[in-house]
This record gives structure tokens, C-alpha cells and sequence, in this order.
């Protein structure tokens, strides 16, 4: 028998009272009038048989009447077991996601995720649907569900840690949102019908180069938890990063850049950096460098000697070193030549030339050339051949329309922007429309453009609404063509009164792009605008005038491969830094085996490649992220165990409250104690009556 509250039993302890009672009654209350008792020796009371307990009857019902009260307030009832509530015994879907990412390579990390993630395979009942993944920058299965459940249900256990001792971390990146994401998806995936619980299982170090970003705002599906399971190494870290020069996507010959970032949990700050061969050793001097735990150093190191044998640079001092090493292939430069056809002086800053130099410049990745010629010379064909893009400001021959002509056909993008009325006539024969009429168009004060076509490549650079403003620029004068005779004409800029400002004219593959108006001062203020030069960096590119193919990848990423690293009849190998080797499909332009860190190699005949690929700099930031931050994002976590405990409680008491409401037995104990309390009056007044004298019991 249980109490619903049992504080009442305290209240049994009044069983004190009627003994104190009954001994309080046996003492006589007479008094008799006695003469002086000085004389009288003291002597002590004797125990007589008047200072016993009698009525032992008597007393025993007043007891039993007092804690028959008590059990009755403490609200009794028969305890049956609770019943188990259904969740605990329904069927779970779990996805299990294991980290395989590069910073698993510390320490003894893989040996507990592989331990943790058997723990949970332990767990799960027959009843139970698993699934096993691993994930760093993509998801890939151990055990999907059709697998797990086409396995008998003693053998699956096995099965998933066979797989788990075949898998080990790589190299790439974490992206912890993609694959929660996809896992998630995974459930929603699943049959409407199905009513199972449903869990995600993490196991990582959970470190704060993890990518979460994918998380904001995702909506989860319904009933799904994700349950963490953080891995942690006993080792500090620090890690290198290879950075690339100002204004460039990748690092430039001569001097290199380096980062040097400490973790804050780092007891080392004391490194050396140098160039090393594969074996380890430096290559010349390497720098000392002091990084307190928390902070970064940027440090320039020189190129090494030819012939060294340095293929990277190396950090030494640290306690994990798979973040201790960046590759550096120096990019090439590329050669890119501009024919201008015009009569200006390049000195002369009223003249077009003069401005085009400018804004042409070369980079450290981009060496631009531009070859001015008069428009009465003929076209150099190894230099037609080898132009990316032509400038024409003049009239020309008919020989040189012809060449030109031929050049943009084969896919290349020519400039026309006529200086002269005279100059503009000559449009209609170099694009083989004779008869094309052009006229002199002088605004009122100014003209200005007024509807842009931002969908096109020209102008894409400009489509953003922070550099879409050409209201600035004003035009003086411009040439006036009719463009809407010209078959396939795309008009790309209008002036504000509605006159084609820009056109393009297409030619086979290539294109002609006619300027109404120079950027000269004499026309208009193009070319002291800012949009000058990205306008003809643009136009460049358009005409295939691109940088050269980087050299320096990230693991996990696509390595493009440029149309001059690859001949049609040659096939091409690429070795691995390993030194095993694949052969690339015919027609393929994408490389994207890029499973590890390290120096690749493209063989074509007898021309040799290089590329690099390097660590995602995410990966050496290895501080464990706060354990608050996926609920920050609104991942739906397992409530704490506390809370678990308390509401098991609850559901205790409530069930123990259920059972008292309907058994009641406090009834029967109050009926109890009113029956003996009947019987003990009766009693009492029984003996009180046989203890009478004759005489008071007559009367």
C-alpha cells in the first residue's frame, strides 16, 4: 500500500496523547484535611500497583482510532504498474552521421566517432530502421535503409561496423548543414504513413570551421531531433593558410603570403615557417615566428632557390600537422594582344589611343599588349592570328575590312567607334551591308543614356543597382545610325532621345560592338568615367581575353581545365601527388578527382601542367563551437535529461493520483477509526460504571 501524502502519517505520532491521558486519569484528585506533618519523617513514594497502565483495552482502540485517522489523510491506494507510454516502445528511423572532414584527422578522433557510432548501432532494436553516412563537403552512404532492412536483424550490427572500419576522414571541408539538411530530407522522403520516431545522430568534433549557414530558417521536418555526439582531442592546434595578393583570386609569382593562425586553446606559440621538400626537411632558413594563442601573423616568404625540390610551405612547432603545409604553383602569365587601327598619337590626351593605353593595363596574371597601326598599312596576318580584340576609330580599306572581317568571324570581338561621320559610312562594308548611312547627331546641350540592356555580357558587370548609374556621363556628339536595317542587330544602349548608342552587329562567331559616340573629350566624357575601364575589361573578356587557368584549388573543388591545356589527338594523364595516375576521358574539361592536398600534374603529350590543391583555411579553425549554437539555429535538440526525469515524475504522480481518486480507500479508513471511537466510548463508560463505589452508582 502506497500514500498519496504521506506527511499525514507524521501525525500517527499522537498516539502519544492518550497514554499521557491515561496515566494523567489514574492520579487521584481528593484531598483530606490532616492535621500538621512536621513531626512526620519524610519518606519517598512507593510504586504501587494504583501507578500501572490498566484498561490496556481501552488505551489500544484510542491508539488505533488516531492512526487509522493519520493513514486516512495520507490518502491510500493499491499501487498497480504504470503503463509504458508508446514512444518508448515504437519504432525509431535513425540517419547516423559520422565526420570525416580533415580536422578528424587529430589525434584519436576517428577511434571515437567509430566507437560512439557502434554505441548507437547497439541501441537500436530490431524494430528499429538505420542508416550510416559519412559527410565532409558531400554525403556518402555506408548503410542506406533498403540495405539495413534486406539484412537479417542480427547481422546488422555487423554489417555497419564492417563498413565503418573500411571508411577514415579525408580531406575536405565541413559542411555539417548540407548533410543535416540532406538527412532531414531523407524523412521527408519517407512514406506519409510512416509513424516513427525520427533521429539524426551526429557525431563530430564540432569545430568552428564547421559551415552552418545552410540551417538559417530551414523548416524541419515534423517529429525529427538531432542528437550531438562531440568527439574531443587533447591537442592544441595551429594551421597555415596561403594567401593571394591584393586585388587577385590567386597567388602571383615571387614572394608568398602566408597565415599563421593559433587556436585560442593553444599552449604553443612559437613556430617556424619556411619552404620544404616532401621529405620534411626546410629548404634554407625558415622564419621564427611568435603567434599567441588566438591571434594570426601574415608572413612573406621568399621564392627558394631553382632546383631545390621545394614543392611547399611548412609549419613547424605545432602539435597536429594536417594543416601544416600549402602547395603554391605560381600562376601563368597570359599574352593577350589588341590591335588598334586608328591615325591618333598615344601622347595626344584629347585622342582615343591616349586613353585606351590607360585603361588597358596589365596584372601579374594578364599581360596586355597593344599594337597601334594606321589604318593605310596592311594587317600583319601572325599578328591578326594572335589579336584577341580590335580597336577601329578610322575609315578603312577594303583590304583591311576584308582581314578583319575574317578575324571576327573565327570568334574574336572588334570596337568600332568612327571619330567622323566619314569614318561611321564605313560601317555598312565592313559588316557587308552596303548602303548603311550614317549622320552627324549633336544633342541640344547633351545626350545621356537612357535604357541599358544589363542582361547583356557587355554590361553585366554593371547590372548591380550600387553600379548601374550612367546619368553622369554625358555626351557631346555622336554618330547617328539607323540600327533597326541592320539584320540581327542587338541594340545594347539607347540615348535618352532614343538613338542606338551602342550596337552589336554579329559575324559569324565574332561580334562588331558600334559606339556612336567616342570616349574621347571632343564626344563625351566616357573615358574619364569610371565605367571606362571595367566597360572595356568587359568587352575584352567577350573577345575570349581572359586570364590564365588558375593554378590553386581548394580539396573538393572542380578543377577546370583550359581548351590550351588540352590537344585534341593527345591524351591526357593527370598524376596524383601519391604518384598514381588517371587518364582523362576524351572531351572531358573538368577534372574532379580532388580528393587530396598537394602538388597534381597534366600530362598532354609533351606539355606538362601544374596545379596545386590545399586545405580549406576553414579546417584548421578546431575550437569546439558552443553546444548552443545548432539550438541557436532552431535545430529541434532532445530535451535535456532533467527534463525527461522531471516529466517521468509527473507522470508518476498523476498516474498514483488516478488510482487514489478511483480506489478511495480513505473512506473505509475513516469509517474504521469511527467505529473503534464508537466501541471506545462504550467501553470507557463501561468501566467507568464497574469502577463506581455501590452507593454513587445506586444514587
Amino acid at each position: 500500500m502506497n500514500f498519496l501524502a504521506p506527511l499525514f502519517l507524521v501525525g500517527a505520532l499522537a498516539v502519544a496523547l492518550p497514554v499521557v491521558f491515561h496515566l494523567i486519569r489514574r492520579t487521584t484528585r481528593q484531598r483530606t484535611v490532616f492535621s500538621s506533618l512536621m513531626f512526620l519523617n519524610v519518606t519517598p513514594p512507593r510504586l504501587t500497583r494504583k501507578s500501572r497502565l490498566e484498561d490496556i483495552l481501552l488505551l489500544l482502540l484510542r491508539c488505533a482510532a488516531l492512526c487509522l485517522l493519520a493513514a486516512g489523510f495520507a490518502r491510500p491506494f493499491i499501487k498497480h504498474a504504470m503503463p509504458e507510454s508508446p514512444s518508448a516502445e515504437s519504432p525509431k528511423r535513425i540517419v547516423i552521421l559520422v565526420d570525416t572532414s580533415a580536422s578528424m584527422r587529430r589525434g584519436d578522433l576517428w577511434s571515437q566517432a567509430r566507437d560512439k557510432a557502434e554505441a548507437v548501432l547497439k541501441n537500436t532494436s530490431p524494430a528499429d530502421r538505420a542508416a550510416i553516412f559519412t559527410f565532409d563537403r558531400q554525403l556518402t552512404p555506408l548503410v542506406t535503409f533498403d540495405e539495413w532492412n534486406s539484412t537479417a536483424a542480427g547481422d546488422r550490427a555487423a554489417l555497419a561496423r564492417g563498413r565503418l572500419s573500411e571508411a577514415k576522414p579525408g580531406w575536405a571541408a565541413t559542411r555539417l548543414d548540407q548533410a543535416i539538411v540532406r538527412a532531414s530530407e531523407m524523412f521527408s522522403d519517407a512514406d506519409q504513413g510512416d509513424v516513427s520516431r525520427r533521429r539524426i545522430v551526429l557525431i563530430s568534433d564540432f569545430q568552428e570551421g564547421s559551415k552552418l549557414s545552410a540551417l538559417q530558417g530551414l523548416e524541419w521536418s515534423k517529429g525529427v531531433e538531432i542528437v550531438s555526439e562531440r568527439v574531443a582531442a587533447k591537442t592544441s592546434n595551429a594551421g597555415l593558410q596561403l594567401l593571394a595578393d591584393a586585388n587577385e583570386t590567386q597567388p602571383s609569382a615571387g614572394d608568398t603570403r602566408v597565415r599563421v593562425s593559433n587556436e585560442s586553446d593553444s599552449k604553443r606559440e612559437q613556430f617556424q615557417v619556411g619552404w620544404a621538400r616532401s621529405d620534411g626537411g626546410f629548404v634554407g632558413k625558415a622564419a621564427e615566428v611568435y603567434v599567441p594563442a588566438g591571434q594570426s601573423r601574415i608572413v612573406t616568404i621568399a621564392p627558394p632557390e631553382k632546383n631545390s625540390g621545394a614543392d611547399r610551405i611548412t609549419l613547424r612547432g605545432d602539435d597536429e600537422a594536417f594543416d601544416n603545409s600549402v602547395f603554391n604553383i605560381p600562376p601563368e602569365t597570359s599574352k593577350i594582344d589588341v590591335i588598334y587601327i586608328g591615325s591618333e598619337s598615344e601622347t595626344d590626351s584629347r585622342e582615343p589611343l591616349y586613353f585606351v593605353r590607360r585603361a588597358l593595363q596589365g596584372t601579374s596574371r594578364q599581360a596586355i599588349r597593344i599594337v597601334a597601326q594606321s589604318s593605310s598599312a596592311p594587317l600583319s596576318p601572325n599578328e591578326a592570328e594572335g589579336a584577341t580584340m580590335f580597336i577601329v576609330t578610322t575609315a578603312m580599306a577594303e583590304p583591311l575590312e576584308t582581314a578583319l572581317r575574317s578575324q571576327v568571324a573565327q570568334g574574336k570581338t572588334l570596337i568600332f567607334a568612327p571619330t567622323t561621320v566619314a569614318a561611321a559610312s564605313t560601317l555598312g562594308s565592313l559588316i557587308g551591308q552596303n548602303g548603311l548611312a550614317a549622320e552627324e547627331g549633336a544633342p541640344r546641350n547633351y545626350a545621356m543614356l537612357g535604357e541599358i540592356d544589363f542582361r547583356h555580357p557587355l554590361f553585366a558587370p554593371f547590372a548591380d543597382a550600387r553600379y548601374s548609374d550612367f546619368t553622369k556621363i554625358h555626351f557631346w556628339k555622336y554618330r547617328r545610325i539607323d540600327a533597326s536595317s541592320i539584320p540581327n542587330a542587338r541594340v545594347l544602349a539607347k540615348f535618352d532621345n532614343g538613338d542606338a548608342a551602342l550596337v552589336e552587329i554579329p559575324i559569324g562567331k565574332g561580334r562588331v560592338i558600334f559606339f556612336a559616340s567616342g570616349w574621347q573629350p571632343a564626344d563625351s566624357q566616357l573615358a574619364l568615367s569610371t565605367k571606362f575601364v571595367p566597360l572595356l575589361a568587359s568587352a575584352l573578356e567577350l573577345s575570349g581575353g581572359t586570364a590564365a587557368a588558375g593554378t590553386q584549388f581548394a580539396v573538393g573543388d572542380t578543377v577546370p581545365l583550359p581548351a590550351d591545356w588540352l590537344q585534341p589527338n593527345e591524351p591526357a594523364t593527370v598524376t596524383f601527388p601519391d604518384g598514381a595516375s588517371s587518364k582523362l576521358a576524351s572531351g572531358k574539361t573538368n577534372f574532379t578527382q580532388t580528393t587530396m592536398p598537394g602538388v597534381f600534374q597534366l600530362k598532354v603529350g609533351a606539355s606538362v601542367k601544374q596545379f596545386a590543391l590545399n586545405l580549406d583555411a576553414a579546417e584548421s579553425r578546431t575550437t569546439p563551437l558552443p553546444l548552443d549554437e545548432l539550438e541557436r539555429l532552431g535545430a529541434p535538440l532532445p530535451k535535456a535529461t532533467v527534463e525527461i526525469a522531471h516529466v517521468t515524475q509527473q507522470k508518476a504522480v498523476l498516474h498514483s493520483t488516478e488510482l487514489e481518486n478511483r480506489q478511495k480507500l480513505w473512506r473505509w479508513f475513516i469509517a474504521a477509526t469511527l467505529g473503534v471511537l464508537l466501541i471506545e466510548t462504550g467501553m470507557a463508560g463501561w468501566t467507568a460504571r464497574r469502577r463506581m463505589p455501590t452507593a454513587e452508582v445506586a444514587a
